[in-house]
């Protein structure tokens, strides 16, 4: 497993000789070169892990090498041998050379082997943030602890052993602080500070959150959480100044605080803070959606959502919240006071913009129940795709973590080379992976906004097929209505022949089956009459339409001599004037010379002035314009 650095010169941690060349192992006892000097493990053969370790590993150049002394295995510890694909564990007790290899006899005394020392417990690791935010922008400080173990060897072996060391507590929590971080913000963004106040069980509902997480990311790791405990959730209250004025915790140890948390909340937020902390909140949401509004039009306007992005996933997180209590509520009353007021509100308003009101109380609340659970589902399928993609990150970056600290501590152990030339090479070389791994960590960066631009455009695509689900759950809707009337038709007319069966068999008279079957055939001539005018009515006007747009297909179609033949009366002087007009105005000026010599020369109109107009052979003014007329 491991990568063999044979730093020259480098005493042994076990022995102290020093070596010098190229050895990977000491030459006097063949320990590997580079680990820890841990005393108990390395000099007194005693194979345990230290109060601030989770492992120890180091590899020995041939197997029966370490026994030097007694092998002691405490109660306290578990310790494993590799050798090729193959990890043993070495059961507790004190071994010499010859009784360790007639129990293990399956392990090769004269073979290089890495050696793993874990502790038989979880290791605790405490985390502790700050700045949590609530659904209503409250800060939320939280202290947790998480308990680490080995799960898998192999896998922790080809993550973590690639040269010899110790996993401590100082780098576990420098690797698990920003997931464990971003999923106590998830769960606490989701909810308000009220609901939190009175959830009695919201200690172990955090814990399960954490804990269920943190199983997918460290599984592959070899790693696994035994064990979440929160020990602390509270909220700070801070006055302009910074001071403090009240602190609620809303989550704690028994032995630190005893408190009734609703009663203390109400102390710290009177009603006006509180209806300005709901105002917030809603403007956020409100904020959300015009924002989801403009990434419609373009997704290069959502590079402000990325800055955002951890906001929107716990905006998401109370939306989904939210719909699934009113989804769960039996009632209008049972949703609002589970704290689903706003969002039923928003519900009520869409539903009475659309005109999709009901008649009836129960129908509408099925109506809105049933639209806060097509709400859910498209919350829920983006809150997946988030989740996918922010996994795949968290590991990413718990890779590139420990790729950080393996490079960190390998120069710290080449600052140990007392050969200068030699620790000068290797601390090059160690700079080039260190720049290396930071290219690569920006990379990383731009893989997640590329993620979040790809993760808006799921928003956007799961937006539309909301409003798909809805029209054809409306659909849908209309259509068992229709059916329902249908079959209350069909009951009201099998009711009334199962009478006139019934008088019939009775005896009743026969004036009573007469008018009864004369009720149902006026009831059904009715109908037939009101479709029968209906149907008469329809192709009345579809008749009216065709004649009136073949009538104006015919009149355009005609010259203008048809059109003044067939023009009326009182319109012939009209249509004659503007078609002499028209012709006219088609004419050059030496066409109304010819025009006007021709009528003079007939002196039926006397002659044309240079406009075209019609005058007398004694007139010396035009009568239509005022022109002088020539002599």
């Amino acid at each position: 497993m491991f990568q063999m650095f044979g730093f020259g010169g480098e005493r042994c941690p076990r022995c102290e000789h020093k070596n010098a060349g190229e050895a990977h192992y000491c030459a006097q006892c063949g320990v590997t070169l580079g680990g820890l000097r841990n005393a108990p493990v390395l000099r007194e053969n005693r194979w345990i892990a230290g109060p601030d370790e989770l492992a120890v590993f180091f590899g020995v150049r041939e197997l029966e090498g370490v026994f030097v002394k007694t092998l002691r295995v405490p109660s306290t510890a578990r310790a494993y041998i590799l050798q090729g694909d193959q990890a043993t564990e070495v059961p507790q007790g004190e071994y010499e050379i010859e009784g360790f290899f007639a129990r293990l006899n399956h392990l090769l005394r004269d073979q290089h082997a890495e050696i793993l020392v874990t502790r038989t417990g979880a290791l605790p690791v405490t985390f502790e943030f700050q700045d949590l935010a609530t659904s209503e922008h409250l800060k939320v400080a939280a202290q947790l602890t998480v308990s680490v173990r080995i799960e898998n060897v192999a896998a922790f072996a080809r993550h973590f052993m690639t040269m010899p060391g110790a996993v401590t507590t100082g780098e576990l929590c420098e690797l698990l602080a920003p997931p464990v971080r971003q999923f106590a913000a998830e769960f606490v963004g989701a909810q308000s500070i009220r609901d939190m106040a009175a959830n009695r069980s919201l200690r172990a509902q955090l814990d399960e959150r954490l804990q269920g997480a943190l199983k997918l990311l460290l599984g592959q790791y070899g790693l696994a959480a035994v064990q979440v405990q929160t020990l602390c959730l509270r909220h700070d209250k801070f006055d302009a100044n910074r001071e403090r004025i009240g602190t609620l915790f809303l989550a704690a140890d028994e032995r630190h605080v005893q408190l009734e948390h609703a009663k203390h909340l109400d102390q710290l937020y009177d009603a006006e803070e509180w209806q300005r902390i709901r105002r917030e909140e809603q403007e956020s949401r409100q904020r959300h959606k015009r924002a989801e509004l403009r990434q419609d039009e373009t997704i290069a306007r959502a590079e402000l959502t990325l800055a955002g992005a951890e906001r929107a996933q716990a905006v998401r997180a109370r939306e989904i919240e939210l719909y699934g209590r009113i989804a769960q509520a039996k009632s209008r009353r049972d949703a609002i006071e589970l704290g689903a007021g706003d969002m039923l509100a928003e519900l009520e308003h869409e539903l009475a913009s659309k005109g999709a009101q009901r008649a009836e109380q129960a129908a509408g609340w099925e109506h809105l129940r049933a639209l806060a659970r097509i709400r859910m589902r498209t919350e829920l399928d983006v809150a997946q795709q988030d989740a996918l993609q922010a996994r795949q990150l968290a590991q990413q970056r718990f890779s590139q973590q420990l790729m950080q600290q393996q490079i960190r501590n390998k120069i710290e152990q080449a600052m140990q080379i007392e050969d200068a030339t030699r620790q000068h090479a290797e601390l090059v070389r160690l700079r080039e992976q260190e720049q290396a791994v930071a290219c690569r960590a920006r990379e990383i960066e731009v893989e997640e906004h590329q993620a979040r631009l790809r993760l808006l455009q799921l928003a956007n695509e799961a937006r539309r097929r909301e409003a798909a689900r809805v029209l054809e759950w409306e659909e849908e809707l209309a259509a068992g209505r229709k059916r329902e009337l249908q079959r209350a038709e069909m009951l009201q007319a099998e009711e009334t022949q199962q009478k006139i069966e019934s008088m019939r068999r009775d005896g009743a008279s026969l004036g009573a089956i007469a008018q009864q079957e004369k009720l149902l055939r006026t009831i059904e001539a009715d109908a037939l009459q009101q479709r029968q005018t209906q149907q008469l009515q329809l192709e009345a006007e579809e008749r009216r339409h065709a004649q009136l747009l073949a009538r104006a297909e015919a009149l355009a179609a005609m010259d203008d001599t048809a059109k003044l033949a067939l023009a009326g009366a009182a319109n012939v002087g009209a249509l004659a004037d503007f078609m002499k007009t028209r012709v006219h105005a088609t004419m050059g000026a030496d066409q109304l010379a010819a025009l006007a010599q021709v009528v003079g020369a007939a002196g039926v109109q006397g002659r044309l002035c240079a406009q075209g107009h019609p005058v007398r052979g004694d007139d010396k003014f035009c009568a239509v314009c005022g022109a002088a007329l020539p002599a």
